[in-house]
């Protein structure tokens, strides 16, 4: 199916300060340890630094991360490294991926979340001597079928109306 290509509004940076602030709520959820949740935030990181490179990048990666070593208790610094280098590299590659498919980008954005999560079981290895099991990158795969929805939900304020108006400036 061929969906018309829109072009659309600038961002509003409440917006994205809400998406980001949302998906910080929704990692402070109490999912329970039996069923593998997403990383919200990192979707919501990706999905920014690639959308908005100027706006969201490096910097808001680490605050972001600073608050979830907060939360999960971890070493601080933690996700801090691996929310900064996810933003980087999904920086670097924003020019490509956004000329695919929501579900196209899924596959480009697995190599990132992947990455991400090894970052995170080095420093566990480096630090405790723990590791958290191979069943952990399961993250990044159910975190990728949700890239489609989510890519959905936070480029709908931007999206202008199909039909046009002869009344309306835009």
């Amino acid at each position: 199916m061929n969906q018309p290509h829109h072009i659309l509004l600038p961002v509003n940076r409440l917006f994205i300060a809400a998406s980001l602030s949302v998906a910080f709520l929704l990692n402070l959820l109490p999912w329970g340890r039996t069923l593998p949740m997403p990383d919200f935030v990192a979707l919501v990181l990706i999905f920014w630094s690639m959308h908005q490179p100027r706006n969201v990048g490096m910097g808001i990666a680490f605050i972001m991360g600073l608050f979830m070593d907060v939360h999960d208790a971890a070493l601080l610094g933690e996700n801090a490294l691996a929310y900064t280098l996810l933003s980087y590299v999904a920086t670097t590659i924003h020019r490509r991926v956004l000329w695919f498919t929501p579900r196209m980008q899924a596959l480009h954005i697995l190599p990132l979340l992947l990455m991400m999560q090894a970052i995170r079981v080095v420093i566990h290895l480096w630090a405790n001597g723990t590791f958290p099991g191979w069943t952990y990158f399961m993250i990044s795969f159910i975190s990728i079928l949700l890239w489609p929805g989510i890519t959905w939900v936070l480029l709908a304020p931007q999206r202008r109306s199909v039909d046009t108006d002869m009344t309306r400036p835009i």
